[in-house]
């Protein structure tokens, strides 16, 4: 017999609770929850590493 939504949701909300107590707040973010943070960042000279560094350069 499946879970029903209710019961799936309270298990997750209780879990995720139990992993902010025990390894801090932050840890596990959903999707959504936060808009995207504006990290400034120092060029490392290269496009190329700038780019792969996803930020534009070095935080």
């Amino acid at each position: 017999m499946p879970k029903s939504k209710d019961t799936s949701s309270k298990s997750l909300k209780d879990t995720l609770a139990d992993i902010d107590n025990h390894f801090g707040k932050g840890t596990v973010m959903r999707m959504g929850d936060r808009e995207n943070l504006d990290i400034p960042s120092i060029s490392t000279g290269s496009i190329g590493l700038d780019i792969a560094l996803g930020i534009g350069g070095i935080p």
